[in-house]
């Protein structure tokens, strides 16, 4: 039983890195509309939504965890976490609601018109701009678990293989 429970940590937690990486790189993407389009920048803000959920799924252990004992014993770390990460809901709500009432290509392209306002581009701006300190934190927060994740399961088992590679190469 405990060989399964660790499989299954160590696929929750591949999981984890592949679907959080995948979001990093869709952040990237959809923060500079201007090189990479319009189009791209909007269906793929969209396509985030779905990302984000699997995010939250895949967290959600931890997400029930921490709000049960939020206001009891808890150590500054978490709780800290816990409020970034509810500001980075709240504001990557507001990025997607400012800019679903201001999209150009996608929602038009389903037959959706939308009146045209400034103060949901302004909303959208703001709120992308603040996205991009509150994930600065939340990134500098798991730094430690980046690096050892990153390094557990991408750079040990690329320098395992080049090892056996080498070994059969000399052995040859």
């Amino acid at each position: 039983m405990t060989n399964e429970v660790s499989k299954g940590a160590v696929s929750q937690t591949k999981s984890k890195l592949w679907v959080d990486v995948l979001i990093f790189i869709g952040f990237l993407i959809t923060m500079d509309p201007h090189t990479s389009g319009l189009a791209i920048h909007e269906w793929l803000s969209l396509s985030m939504i779905g990302a984000m959920v699997v995010h939250l799924l895949l967290n959600w252990d931890w997400i029930a965890e921490i709000t049960r004992r939020f206001l009891g014993k808890l150590g500054g770390q978490n709780r800290i976490n816990y409020i970034l990460n509810w500001l980075l809901f709240i504001d990557g709500t507001l990025i997607m609601i400012s800019g679903i009432m201001i999209s150009e290509i996608a929602l038009p392209l389903m037959g959706i018109q939308l009146p045209l306002g400034f103060a949901w581009r302004r909303l959208h701006d703001m709120s992308a701009n603040i996205a991009l300190l509150l994930l600065g934190i939340h990134t500098a927060l798991h730094w430690n678990w980046i690096v050892n994740t990153f390094n557990k399961y991408l750079i040990q088992p690329v320098v395992r293989l080049f090892s056996a590679k080498q070994k059969k190469d000399v052995s040859l």
